[in-house]
């Protein structure tokens, strides 16, 4: 076997924010189902580690077009970490002051993140769920001024969705079928934006939604309210709190509602939290993509989507985020940081640094 070779990437980037998207689609090999073909698209890729990199520069960047934005202004948004890591990315590279707005049941990992970026992490009580940090976020906007990212409901969401995401997957496939796409939701900018490529330009792909057992929002048939810009006025009824992160506010966010409405999906699946956690692991342990919880609950609904797939099929399912965010929630536990006693009969089988327990 060749010693491996790289040849760069023929160019140079002016900017951290050109090297957003092209996210590499890789095959799963020792977990998959024999039967299938399955692929992850792994957005961990992107440069501050998830598929919210590519909402959060389009937010701004179409914002800074049509003059919503203004040098200097600051932004402010509500997120549960991924999109506010994007945005701190965005603004620091741009040049933008950024207060994120986020409960304090998240991962404390996302907060330093975004603090290292120089952004302001502003808590609110877990007990007011996304809905008391997205009311946070507006009423900050309000008060001082500041661009309102509006995650939730901007076009500018699904559209870099459309216009990146959805195109990568079908060149990566070249021209070869594409029998599933199974993705989770957070904004469902993702799902919304590459369900509109694949019904025009592979209209046999299945989409399969999932969402959390727990909070099963979508199956529940009821859609919170909203007012006339579009923005949640109530926390969803159905909502339980849940351990993905990154899936599923206490709301069904407007980004999401064209995908409802046009029936933009084939099969809607309910994954409950210990599965996204055994999934990541396995992922990790297994394959060595190291991912979230999010990530881990999409592959988890893959699987169980891969039972009734004909042989042969290609599946591809999408991973949110890198690992690293999660090193304080329930993913790592049972991860010790001593060792173990394998370990100690590892280190005392030859003499040289063995450490005096």
């Amino acid at each position: 076997m060749q010693i491996r070779q790289t040849n760069g990437r023929g160019q140079r980037f002016d900017s951290i924010l050109d090297t957003v998207g092209d996210t590499p689609v890789i095959r799963i090999n020792r977990i998959a189902p024999s039967h299938v073909n399955m692929f992850v698209k792994f957005e961990a890729f992107n440069p501050a580690g998830s598929v919210k990199d590519r909402l959060a520069l389009n937010i701004i960047e179409a914002a800074e077009r049509d003059g919503r934005l203004t040098p200097g202004q600051t932004v402010v948004e509500a997120t549960s970490g991924n999109t506010g890591i994007g945005l701190a990315m965005v603004c620091a590279a741009k040049g933008y002051p950024l207060v994120v707005t986020m409960a304090e049941s998240f991962s404390v990992e996302r907060r330093k993140l975004m603090r290292f970026f120089g952004a302001k992490v502003v808590l609110t009580p877990k007990g007011l769920k996304g809905f008391g940090m997205y009311t946070k976020a507006k009423e900050l906007a309000e008060q001082n001024g500041w661009f309102l990212a509006s995650q939730f409901e901007t076009a500018d969401n699904a559209d870099i969705h459309e216009n990146t995401t959805a195109r990568e997957i079908l060149a990566d496939f070249g021209g070869e079928k594409l029998d599933y796409f199974v993705t989770g939701y957070g904004t469902g900018g993702t799902v919304t934006g590459v369900a509109r490529v694949l019904r025009k330009d592979s209209p046999d792909t299945k989409i399969i939604l999932a969402e959390p057992a727990s909070a099963a929002l979508i199956a529940s048939g009821y859609v919170n309210t909203r007012n006339d810009q579009n923005q949640p006025t109530e926390s969803h009824p159905t909502f339980e709190p849940h351990p993905i992160q990154g899936w599923t506010p206490d709301f069904i966010p407007y980004v999401l509602q064209e995908t409802l409405d046009k029936g933009n999906y084939d099969t809607l699946t309910t994954v409950p939290g210990p599965d996204g956690v055994k999934w990541s692991q396995r992922l990790a342990a297994e394959e060595g993509i190291f991912t979230g919880i999010s990530a881990g609950a999409s592959f988890a609904a893959a699987i169980e989507a891969a039972k009734d797939a004909p042989d042969g099929a290609n599946i591809l399912v999408m991973l949110p985020d890198t690992g690293e965010r999660y090193l304080s929630t329930p993913l790592f536990d049972g991860v010790a940081e001593e060792m173990s006693d394998e370990e100690w009969e590892i280190s005392n089988s030859t003499p040289s640094g063995q450490i005096v327990g």
